[in-house]
């Protein structure tokens, strides 16, 4: 499914509608088109502080902020690139600890795009962000680089690096089958693909057919593998403050990498990782417009569940805090399977569609799993009319409109 932004800033949002003339207009894979647009760039990649380099299927990008909060702890400051964004584009790239300025940009974007379009290389719309990130990244000091995969890993955009300081995967599961293969040992080859010769590869635990295909494409690569279990623990004493059981170990595989670097102290990992934040990930959100939909009392809590696995990890939390749940998954998704792993712990569900994205069909979901269908967020919690826990799921792209609903910008 395509990626795609839009800006209330006229000069940023000029940029991105010139994504529609020189990108293919869909998700696409290799390296060949990045590294040539990075070549004309000057190779901005090779000029990153230390990188830590993530992939993973669910987790990622909350290992990335577990890893950016860790530095920060030591007094230092990181770069970070994430996707996708929630509600502003400009949450993907954070410069030196800041989200990138739409003042900053405006020109960066058009710098990247009319490198592309004079050399007629058509990169898609992740590929030419990722060059525009780099390209930021270099034109500014820091001491560290935390780059989150976007898709896959082998040849995603991201693993143009040559030489990371350490690479992480996160936790595995089967999605984007039309890109990474029909089964998990196929997507543990594409995720592994970021391994690096003398590079340190940190894995999380996973199934067993995973962990097997990680360890052949480390003993290729000559990546050391130092797995959850074998060569590193969950570390007990880390108190994430990101909720959700499955933080710990997220939080913990960040723990890893930076022991493994000895990048940061015991002591810095403890403080960042207890003053982590990240969101639309089991995100409470604040008393704001949406939130005053629902009557006193009620809650209301947003996350970014989009596949089987992501769902399981929310289950757990819903099976000691049922909710009611405001359903809206992307048609390419596995809307079934996430709804069947979710329902045991849902006190109703409603259905919508994912603004302004191809959505699963929700009259039929509704009639599958006895829910009801509303025409969008405000309607759907207009209807709960007694106090009420409600949680928004299925979509990070529908998280981001409950953000930007409630007044609520990441920052």
């Amino acid at each position: 499914m395509a990626d795609h932004a839009r800006s209330d800033d006229a000069a940023v949002q000029a940029q991105l509608d010139r994504f529609a003339q020189l990108s293919p207009g869909r998700d696409i894979l290799g390296l060949e088109r990045t590294t040539e647009l990075l070549d004309h760039l000057g190779n901005p990649q090779d000029r990153l502080p230390p990188v830590f380099h993530v992939a993973g299927t669910n987790g990622k990008g909350s290992t990335c902020a577990f890893l950016r909060a860790c530095v920060e702890a030591a007094g230092m400051t990181a770069h970070v690139y994430t996707s996708p964004h929630l509600v502003r584009f400009n949450e993907r790239i954070r410069i030196a600890g800041k989200l990138i300025e739409d003042e900053a940009l405006a020109p960066l974007l058009r710098e990247v795009l009319d490198v592309a379009e004079a050399h007629d290389i058509g990169p898609s719309f992740f590929e030419a962000t990722t060059a525009a990130a780099f390209l930021a990244f270099s034109r500014t000091s820091a001491d560290a680089c935390v780059v989150e995969v976007g898709l896959g890993g082998r040849l995603d955009a991201t693993n143009v690096i040559a030489r990371p300081i350490v690479c992480g995967v996160a936790q595995l599961g089967v999605d984007h089958q039309a890109f990474l293969g029909e089964t998990l040992a196929h997507m543990a080859t594409e995720k592994a693909g970021i391994a690096k010769r003398g590079v340190p590869l940190v894995v999380l635990g996973q199934a067993s057919e995973a962990m097997d295909e990680i360890a052949k494409v480390a003993a290729r690569q000559g990546a050391p593998m130092l797995s959850e279990g074998r060569d590193w623990q969950v570390d007990q004493m880390l108190q994430p403050s990101l909720a959700g059981a499955h933080q710990l170990r997220n939080a913990s595989l960040a723990a890893a990498m930076l022991r493994v670097t000895r990048f940061v102290s015991d002591e810095a990992i403890y403080a960042g990782v207890a003053s982590t934040r990240w969101p639309a990930r089991l995100q409470c959100l604040s008393p704001g417009p949406l939130t005053d939909l629902l009557m006193p009392g009620s809650t209301l809590v947003v996350d970014g569940a989009h596949n089987p696995a992501a769902a399981q990890a929310l289950a757990a939390a819903l099976s000691t805090t049922p909710r009611h749940l405001i359903v809206g998954i992307l048609a390419n998704k596995e809307a079934d399977n996430i709804v069947a792993t979710l329902a045991p712990g849902a006190l109703s569900l409603t259905f919508i569609e994912v603004p302004h994205h191809a959505s699963a069909d929700v009259e039929a979901l509704a009639s599958r799993w006895k829910g009801r269908v509303a025409p969008d967020l405000e309607a759907a919690l207009a209807a709960f009319t007694s106090r009420s826990d409600v949680l928004i799921i299925g979509s990070l792209y529908l998280a981001g409109e409950a953000l930007r609903l409630n007044r609520q910008l990441p920052d």
